[in-house]
């Protein structure tokens, strides 16, 4: 496409250096970012596209229907791992310039193409590109959004709890304490948090605040013999967080809650559970509904499509919450992938969605960019 390219491993001692970065174990090696540089002719506004090339894995793979990395094209829709989240997103942004190259259509702004590593898990690879000074003074990413326009992302905070009791052969089970059955009253506790979320917490993109808000235990690990009484369990789950929602705020009110349920134990107020978070993700990020970059795309979609779009906010997390809060970038999240096919077994997105978002992302850069 005769484009500028940068080719770069993120380096964890740069990124050391950036805001919103925490320490983790995650290993770069023969993982690069690759960015595309489209420069402009003049003194236009540049545009970011960002989107990531990593995916969860494909296992079990004998639970697919067809092979997970064969990109199958079946009844109008393209299956595999990543296909939605997300291959298609990453295709539509790059088919979306090249569109435009081919048409030699002028444009003053610059266009910087992102495909980042390691977005699953840290999110590194796009804090990468914001350490190497890539900005612009507004971006897409084109993450999995049903084609809605989504201004806002919600954050996920991983959480760990190790419970303890007090092990004894099941012959004499009264000298003993299950760390089963009080790791379920924390399970209980935290079903209940959820249940205060869903009613304390409210915006206005998400007016159905039970898929923004999901708080459970979804690892419940104990026990090593069938007949003697587990001493430890290990509890592990996630919690969704509005976009103004700040990460420690929603820790405390975790630890809280599990602190009320301990109270109320006489064993575990002498055993207090240790409760740890993953260090990465917790928080969302979102701009304006009525953000430049929002209007000129709903445009472009309406323009596309002979309707408007859906604006609401995503339900997952995204690293717009470093393009966002640390790159200071307006970003707004719009591609072709479905949200609910993430991570699913026999992972599908629609060509006509590809299409869709092809074309209206090249409309969108044209506007922005002209």
């Amino acid at each position: 496409m005769d484009i500028e390219v940068d080719e770069f491993v993120p380096d964890i001692d740069i990124l050391k250096n950036q805001p919103g970065y925490v320490p983790i174990e995650v290993n770069f090696k023969d993982r690069p970012n690759i960015v595309g540089i489209v420069k402009g002719t003049g003194a236009g506004r540049d545009l970011l596209l960002n989107g990531h090339v990593d995916t969860i894995t494909a296992e079990p793979i004998n639970a697919w229907d067809m092979n997970p990395f064969s990109g199958k094209i079946l009844n109008d829709k393209i299956y595999g791992r990543g296909s939605s989240d997300m291959k298609s997103g990453v295709a539509a942004m790059t088919m979306a310039v090249k569109v435009l190259k081919e048409l030699n259509i002028g444009l003053k702004g610059s266009i910087i193409l992102e495909y980042v590593v390691d977005e699953e898990y840290s999110g590194y690879g796009t804090l990468a590109c914001l350490a190497k000074g890539y900005t612009a003074s507004a971006g897409i990413c084109c993450e999995t959004s049903d084609l809605c326009i989504q201004p806002a992302c919600i954050g996920r905070l991983w959480f760990y709890i190790d419970v303890f009791g007090k092990t004894s052969s099941i012959s004499n089970k009264w000298e003993s304490i299950s760390a089963i059955e009080k790791g379920m009253k924390i399970v209980e506790a935290i079903n209940d948090l959820e249940q205060i979320r869903l009613r304390d917490l409210t915006h206005s993109l998400y007016p159905d605040n039970r898929g923004a808000l999901p708080c459970m235990v979804c690892v419940f690990k104990s026990g090593n013999f069938p007949s003697a009484i587990p001493e430890r369990a290990r509890l592990e789950g996630s919690m969704g967080t509005m976009p103004y929602e700040k990460k420690e705020d929603v820790k405390k009110q975790l630890k809280s809650q599990i602190n009320l349920c301990v109270k109320a134990d006489p064993w575990m107020r002498e055993h207090p559970p240790k409760v740890s978070f993953r260090p990465t993700g917790g928080y969302g990020a979102e701009i304006p509904i009525d953000s430049p970059i929002v209007k000129v795309l709903a445009k472009a979609f309406k323009k596309v499509n002979n309707k408007s779009a859906a604006i609401n906010g995503r339900l997952g997390g995204s690293d717009t919450k470093y393009l966002i809060n640390f790159g200071n970038i307006p970003t707004v999240i719009f591609g072709p992938g479905n949200t609910n096919q993430m991570h699913s077994i026999n992972e599908y997105v629609e060509v006509e969605n590809v299409i869709c978002a092809v074309k209206t992302i090249a409309l969108a850069i044209y506007e922005w960019c002209k």
